[in-house]
C-alpha cells in the first residue's frame, strides 16, 4: 500500500511503497519524518539469513530515525547524518553481539535530509538515491558493489553490471566493518525536483531509463509510485516471481533551494565573452562620437566676404553638430538602455539556473552586435 506524508515545516511532500516481491518474507524498511534539521527519509535493504534482514534494516532505519530526531538543530547537518549512519552501523553490531543467531547480518542505507538550505544525501550499499529534474537525472548515487567497481573500471557497462550474476556480491554495508565509511553529499535543489531512494529491487529489475521514465515523468507523487511498483511487480511475476524485495520513496520538492548551484565553466566564459562585446561596442560608439566632432572644416577667412561666408558657414556647422551631438546622446542612452536589458534577463535567468535560455540570450547580443 502507497503512502502519502506532506512535511509540516520543510519544502517537501513523500510518496513510498515497500512490497515483498517474489520473496517470503520483506527485508526493507523504509521511514520518514520531521526533525530539527529538515525533513529525513531512509530505505534500508536488509541481508542475512533467518530474522537476519528483516531485523538488520529494522534496526538501522530506527537508529538513523532516533539520531535525527533528537538533534537541536544547530548541528552540521552533513555530519550529523554520517553520524546517523553510523549510529545504525553500531547498533546491529551491538545486536549481533548480543544473539549470537543474528551474526552475519547486514543492511544497505540511504538518508535524505532536506530543508530550505539544500538536501543532503548518504549512502551505504547499493540502495540508491536519485536526483531527477525535468525527467532526466541530475544526481545518482553510486554502489559499493563488485561489479560497479568494474563500471567504475571500464571493465563493465552499467547494463552488463544490472544483469551479472555477481551483482548482488556487495562491498560496504551496515553490519560489514566498525570502521565504516560513508559517502555524503550536500546538493542545491529545484522546486519540482525528485529524490527517489529505493532498494535494488526497484532499479535492478529494469534499464535505467525505464525506471527514471516511470519515476520522473509521471506527473503525481501517487501516479509515479504506482507505476513503478506494478511495472517491477508484474516483470517479476512474468520472469519466475522469485525477484527481490521492492521499496521505494520519491521526495518531491516544493520550491528552490537556498543552496544553488555553481555556475557552469561554460556559462562563465559565454558571460565574460558577452561582457567584452559589450566594452568593445561602448568604445567604439564613442570613438565615433568623438571623430564627428573634429569632421567640421574650418576655412582660413581672407576677406570680408570669406568671413561673412565663414560665419554662415560656422552657424550651420554648429548647429548640425549640436543636432548630431544630440542624436548620438539618444543613440547612447538606447544603446545603454538594451545593454542594460539584456545583461538584467542574463542575470535573472541564471539566478533562476536557466543556463541554456540564458546562453540562447547571449548567443542573440553577439549576433546583433557582429550586425
Amino acid at each position: 500500500m502507497s503512502t502519502f506524508y506532506q512535511s509540516e515545516q520543510y519544502p517537501v511532500v513523500v510518496q513510498g511503497e515497500t512490497r515483498k516481491g517474489g520473496r517470503a518474507e520483506n527485508q526493507d524498511t523504509a521511514a520518514w519524518n520531521d526533525t530539527p534539521l529538515g525533513f529525513f527519509v531512509t530505505v534500508c535493504d536488509g541481508m542475512g539469513g533467518g530474522p537476519g534482514g528483516k531485523t538488520a534494516s529494522m534496526l538501522a532505519a530506527d537508529a538513523i530515525s532516533k539520531t535525527l530526531l533528537a538533534t537541536t538543530g544547530t548541528e552540521n547537518r552533513v555530519e550529523i547524518v554520517r553520524q546517523a549512519v553510523h549510529n545504525a552501523n553500531a547498533t546491529i553490531y551491538a545486536a549481533m553481539d548480543a544473539d549470537p543467531k543474528l551474526r552475519g547480518m547486514g543492511s544497505t542505507a540511504t538518508v535524505l535530509l532536506i530543508n530550505r538550505y539544500s538536501a543532503v544525501v548518504a549512502h551505504v550499499g547499493d540502495s540508491r538515491v536519485y536526483q531527477l529534474r525535468g525527467g532526466r537525472k541530475v544526481f545518482r548515487t553510486y554502489d559499493h558493489s563488485w561489479v560497479f567497481e568494474q563500471v567504475k573500471q571500464g571493465t563493465l557497462t552499467e547494463e552488463q553490471a544490472r544483469n551479472s550474476s555477481q551483482s548482488n556480491i556487495i562491498t560496504r554495508a551496515l553490519g560489514h566493518t566498525a570502521d565504516l565509511v560513508v559517502d555524503v553529499v550536500e546538493l542545491p535543489y529545484l522546486k519540482g525536483d525528485r529524490f527517489m531512494l529505493c532498494s535494488d529491487g526497484i532499479w535492478g529489475m529494469f534499464p535505467e531509463p525505464d525506471i527514471i521514465r516511470d519515476a520522473a515523468t509521471t506527473r503525481s507523487l501517487a501516479g509515479a509510485v504506482e507505476q513503478l511498483v506494478i511495472h517491477v511487480d508484474e516483470e517479476g511475476v512474468r520472469t519466475g516471481n522469485t525477484h527481490d524485495n521492492l521499496t521505494v520513496a520519491i521526495a518531491e520538492t516544493t520550491t528552490d533551494s537556498k543552496l544553488k548551484e555553481p555556475m557552469r565553466t561554460s556559462v562563465k566564459i559565454t558571460l565574460a565573452a558577452l561582457a567584452a562585446l559589450l566594452c568593445v561596442s561602448l568604445a567604439f560608439n564613442a570613438w565615433q562620437w568623438y571623430r564627428t566632432q573634429r569632421m567640421t572644416p574650418k576655412v582660413d577667412p581672407t576677406s570680408k566676404i570669406e568671413q561673412m561666408a565663414q560665419t554662415r558657414v560656422d552657424s550651420i556647422a554648429d548647429n548640425l553638430n549640436d543636432n548630431l551631438n544630440e542624436k548620438m546622446r539618444q543613440f547612447e542612452v538606447e544603446q545603454a538602455k538594451q545593454y542594460k536589458t539584456t545583461l538584467d534577463s542574463i542575470l535573472t535567468l541564471i539566478s533562476n539556473q536557466k543556463y541554456e535560455e540564458a546562453k540562447q540570450v547571449v548567443t542573440a547580443e553577439q549576433q546583433r552586435l557582429t550586425k
